[in-house]
């Protein structure tokens, strides 16, 4: 499964996508690693394994503070473009693929929540970090660096290294340290939109010289033969860059592959590490989500759909809540209690062996 391409091939590839805005080629060291890492060189991880992507650190900017419009002023957006959202405290916001595949990282405040959207293109996995660091509040920038060919992000406060997939700082004076997860949503712009009808979405005018319609790195989510980086373990259980679903524990993983949601949407019972759950999937939608069926005091919930015409998202259990996708009652006697968060994120599903030693498939 391991296709590292030549040098001249991934020049070539960035100076296609980003033409005239960005003449210089990148620096890549495949077979290397190590990169530049700069300050505390002790790592968490093999330094070894450690890839210099090419456009150096920042390279990739980051957006702060990015431009938001309403969803009726968005004209670069296809109902099938993919998103991942948040939304809290009557808040919800968009983060576009499309403006991500460019920059990786943005660094937001929604209502009194510090988000950084931590996105990494070559593994497809997308997932919020509180910016609230140990330190202080911080931003997160892109590195430049990678492992297992996943984007290595870095606090401005400290200077210290991340790994996205590792949920942890891997280098630097908060070696160890992990993030507080805000698990988003990926879905469709359609589907998006039918939940959160009021959403705004990050603006295009970023700052940036960047053709946000052209996707810069050719055919490779549909390639699965095509890695840009080796990556320390393969399993062919499923295709590689099949899109799935992962829920973490700890050390542990499960993945549900978007696949075998075919058709109406689904709700499946099951338990994660002894934990009962419940996961929300039409890949026809374009979503997949997990929640927790357990609350605090050890009710056990029964979950089903509402069947609500104008929210056919929200969830309904026995004792008469509603629950929408991020785990909170709106309605009900628990009305504003929430699900213990499960940390997920959808991906590429050969990104996951790599991070998680026996990892399991949903059947």
């Amino acid at each position: 499964m391991k296709n590292v391409p030549t040098i001249g091939m991934i020049v070539f590839l960035w100076v296609v996508s980003f033409g005239c805005g960005e003449p210089e080629g990148p620096d890549f060291r495949p077979g290397g690693g190590g990169g530049s890492p700069g300050g505390n060189q002790n790592w968490l991880i093999p330094e070894a394994e450690v890839f210099d992507g090419g456009p150096g650190k920042d390279g990739i900017p980051a957006l702060n503070e990015p431009l938001f419009v309403d969803a009726d002023e968005i004209d670069y957006l296809s109902d099938e473009d993919l998103v991942l959202g948040y939304a809290v405290d009557g808040q919800a916001k968009a983060y576009p693929h499309k403006i991500l595949d460019w920059h990786e990282i943005i660094n937001d405040e929604v209502a009194n929540t510090s988000l950084a959207v931590i996105y990494c293109p070559l593994t497809g996995t997308g997932i919020g970090w509180d910016r609230e660091v140990s330190a202080g509040k911080t931003t997160f920038g892109v590195s430049g660096l990678l492992y297992n060919t996943n984007v290595i992000p870095y606090d401005r406060l400290t200077d210290s290294n991340w790994s996205q997939m590792r949920f942890e700082a891997v280098n630097g004076d908060l070696i160890g340290e992990k993030p507080e997860v805000i698990s988003l949503i990926e879905t469709s712009w359609s589907t998006w939109k039918e939940i959160y009808p009021d959403t705004r979405v990050v603006s295009r005018e970023t700052g940036h010289n960047r053709n946000y319609s052209n996707y810069p790195y050719g055919d490779y989510k549909t390639n699965h033969s095509s890695l840009l980086f080796p990556v320390s373990k393969s399993d062919n259980r499923l295709p590689a860059k099949e899109r799935v679903l992962g829920i973490m524990k700890g050390a542990n993983a499960k993945v549900y592959p978007l696949n075998r949601f075919a058709g109406e949407t689904q709700l499946i019972a099951d338990n994660f590490q002894g934990s009962p759950i419940v996961v929300i999937g039409s890949k026809d939608a374009n979503i997949l989500v997990a929640l927790n069926r357990e609350l605090p005091d050890g009710t056990e919930l029964e979950l089903v759909l509402a069947g609500e015409a104008n929210n056919p998202w929200l969830l309904k259990d026995q004792e008469g809540n509603r629950w929408n996708l991020f785990g909170k009652a709106v309605s009900g006697p628990r009305e504003g209690e929430s699900l213990e968060a499960i940390p997920q994120m959808m991906g590429f599903w050969f990104s996951w062996p790599p991070f998680f030693e026996g990892i399991e498939i949903y059947e």
